[in-house]
């Protein structure tokens, strides 16, 4: 499998059965602020849409894990999937603001920290 992608149609279809539960917010891909993707270059909205991509696939993927977990009995090993896969959805949030934060006027720059 991960040498190969899914069809689209098969991709669409499992992303559409793993949406995030609404009190997991954090699993939903941020969003850029409209006036911030308004002033970036094209080259910049492609890469970012393209971690977004990621981001999107991964949380997925972290729900479908999360679902298949019974909440009383969740091995070590299990714990330890769920948070290395939660840490690398955090470690491309911070990847995409790092790498939105040089092509912006620097007065926007401190929106990109990673805190915000």
């Amino acid at each position: 499998l991960t040498s190969h992608q899914l069809q689209e149609r098969v991709l669409n279809e499992t992303l559409d059965k793993f949406k995030p539960p609404e009190n997991c917010v954090n699993l939903n891909v941020p969003m850029v602020n409209a006036q911030i993707w308004g002033n970036l270059s094209n080259t910049a909205r492609a890469q970012d849409a393209r971690l977004q991509k990621v981001l999107k696939l991964l949380s997925t993927g972290i729900t479908a894990y999360a679902r298949t977990l019974d909440g009383e009995n969740v091995a070590s090993e299990q714990q330890d999937a769920l948070a290395l896969l939660c840490n690398a959805q955090c470690e491309i949030n911070c990847l995409r603001k790092s790498s939105i934060r040089p092509t912006l006027n620097p007065k926007f720059a401190r929106l990109c920290r990673p805190s915000t």
